[in-house]
C-alpha cells in the first residue's frame, strides 16, 4: 500500500488521539463561558418529551433509535437504556414524532398522544421473506464500489447547517471519571467537494474526578471535529477509499430492512496485512436500490497492540505502558427527501495501563459520540475560523465544570443513561468538597 494510504489510516485515530499526562493540578472552578453559555429559561418556547423506544416483541431497549419530528430537521438519539428527550418548539407545524432503527418499521406517532413522561414506543421487527434460492446481482466488491461512486445521487450536494450535541466520557474500570458535553454548531459541508467540515462549541459543560485518576490525566485532541471525520460518505480515505478496496475481501453477510427498504450487509476484513499498521473490520449497511450507505459498524485489527498504540497516544509519561485493547466505531445517517445526512457516530477505545514496579494494570475506556439535533440548509453559515474548534483543541479545556440541572434549556441532547446519571451526581459531590 501506498504511503499516502497509510497516513489518511492514521487520521480515523485521531478520533482517540490522546495526551495521557501526570496529574498536577486540582479541579478547575467556574464555568468558563463560551457563545450561547447564558442559560435560557424560556421554557415556555418549547414542548419537552420524555420516553423509551422498545422491541415490540421482546420488550427491549433499542439503543441509538432515531428520533425525529416529522417533516423537520429536528431530532435526537435514544441512549443506552433505550431513554430519549426531545425538545420541540411550539411554533412547529409538525403534527407527529417519527422513530427509526435498522431493521425495524419506521413507527410515525401522533405528538398529541405524547405525554411530558413515561411514554413507551413500540417498534415492529422488520421480517424479511426470501426465495428459496436468493440470487444476487452483483459482487459484494462491486456494491461497495457503487456506494463510493453514487455519493453525488445520494448525499448532499451543498452545505448545511447543523446542530449537535457531543458527549466524552473516561471510565476507569466501572466507574466514571471524566464527562464533557457540548452544544456545537456545525457547518457541514458539500459531499462533492474537497471543504472540510467545521465546528465551535456553542456552550458546553465538564467534570473530571482527578482523584480517581490513579495519577493519569487523559484527554482527547479534537473532541467533536474528530468525530465528524467518522462520517465514511464525506471522509472516505479515513476508512477505506477505492485505492484501498484491494487490502480487504468482502462477502454479503445478510439483508436487513430499515423501513420497507432492503439493505445488503457487507462485512469487510482484511486481506492484505500491512506490515506494521493494523487496518479494520466490520458491516456496511446499503440500500439495495440506492447503493446508499445507511450506516457502518467498524473496528480496528487489535492483533499487534504495539502497533495500534502508536496510532492513539501522542504523549505519556515516563514509566507508564499504555496498550489499547479495543477500539470499535459506528456512524450512522438519516433519510429525509430522498437524500441521506450524517446523524450520528461513536466511537469506543478501550486501554490497559500498566506501572513499572506495580503488579497491576488498570483498564481505562474512552467513548466519544456526536448527534445531530438540528439542521438547516436554507440559512447556511460558515463558521470562520477564529472561532472554529479544532483539531489540536481538547473539549474539557475549552469548556468549565457542571452547572445545573437545566443547564442545556431548550437545546436537545442525548438523554444520559442511568450510570452516567450516577456519574454526574458523584462528579459534582467530588467538585463541592
Amino acid at each position: 500500500m501506498k504511503t499516502r494510504s497509510i497516513n489518511q489510516i492514521r487520521m480515523i485515530a485521531v478520533v482517540f488521539m490522546l495526551f495521557i499526562t501526570s496529574i498536577t493540578s486540582g479541579w478547575a472552578i467556574g464555568l468558563i463561558e463560551t457563545k450561547g453559555n447564558n442559560q435560557d429559561s424560556d421554557t415556555l418556547s418549547y414542548r419537552s418529551f420524555k420516553g423509551k423506544i422498545i422491541d415490540a416483541q421482546t420488550k427491549n431497549p433499542l439503543v441509538f433509535a432515531s428520533v425525529t419530528v416529522e417533516d423537520e430537521n429536528t431530532g435526537t438519539i435514544t441512549n443506552l437504556d433505550g431513554d430519549f428527550l426531545i425538545k420541540i418548539s411550539k411554533d412547529s407545524k409538525s403534527q407527529n414524532l417519527f422513530i427509526s432503527f435498522l431493521g425495524y418499521y419506521n413507527l410515525s406517532y401522533p405528538l398529541i398522544k405524547l405525554e411530558a413522561e413515561g411514554n413507551v414506543l413500540e417498534l415492529q421487527p422488520a421480517i424479511i421473506t426470501l426465495n428459496e434460492v436468493q440470487v444476487f446481482p452483483d459482487s459484494p466488491e462491486s456494491i461497495v464500489r457503487a456506494m463510493m461512486r453514487r455519493v453525488g445521487q445520494n448525499y448532499a450536494n451543498d452545505a448545511n447547517s447543523m446542530k449537535g450535541f457531543y458527549r466524552e466520557s473516561i471510565k476507569k474500570r466501572n466507574t466514571y471519571v471524566g464527562l464533557s458535553e457540548a452544544v456545537v454548531d456545525i457547518y457541514k459541508a458539500s459531499y462533492t467537494n474537497n471543504v472540510n467540515d467545521r465546528i465551535r462549541i456553542f456552550k458546553g459543560r465538564k467534570g473530571i474526578n482527578e482523584r480517581k485518576m490513579d495519577t493519569l490525566l487523559f484527554k482527547l485532541q479534537g473532541g467533536p471535529v474528530t468525530a465528524l471525520l467518522l462520517d465514511a460518505m464525506k471522509y472516505p480515505h479515513i476508512l477505506m477509499d477505492e485505492e484501498m478496496l484491494k487490502d480487504y475481501e468482502f462477502s454479503i453477510e445478510n439483508m436487513v430492512k430499515i423501513d420497507k427498504k432492503l439493505h445488503y450487509v457487507i462485512s469487510f476484513v482484511e486481506r492484505h496485512k500491512i506490515k506494521d499498521f493494523p487496518l479494520y473490520e466490520g458491516k456496511f449497511y446499503i440500500d439495495m436500490e440506492t447503493y446508499a450507505l445507511s450506516s457502518a459498524d467498524f473496528s480496528l485489527n487489535m492483533d499487534k497492540p504495539d502497533e495500534a498504540a502508536r496510532l492513539f497516544i501522542k504523549k505519556k509519561p515516563f514509566g507508564a505502558k499504555v496498550e489499547p485493547t479495543i477500539a470499535k466505531y459506528s456512524v450512522k445517517y438519516l433519510e429525509q427527501n430522498g437524500k441521506w445526512y450524517f446523524n450520528y457516530a461513536i466511537g469506543e477505545v478501550q486501554f490497559k495501563v500498566k506501572w513499572k514496579k506495580k503488579w497491576f494494570s488498570t483498564v481505562y475506556t474512552l467513548k466519544s459520540e456526536l448527534a445531530i439535533t438540528d439542521r438547516d440548509d436554507q440559512n447556511v453559515e460558515r463558521i470562520a475560523n477564529r472561532d472554529r474548534f479544532k483539531k489540536k483543541h481538547v473539549l474539557s479545556d475549552k469548556v468549565g465544570v457542571f452547572s445545573d440541572k437545566n443547564f442545556w434549556g431548550k437545546y436537545n441532547t442525548i438523554e444520559p443513561d442511568k450510570s452516567i446519571e450516577v456519574a454526574i451526581r458523584k462528579l459534582n459531590r467530588a467538585m463541592s468538597r
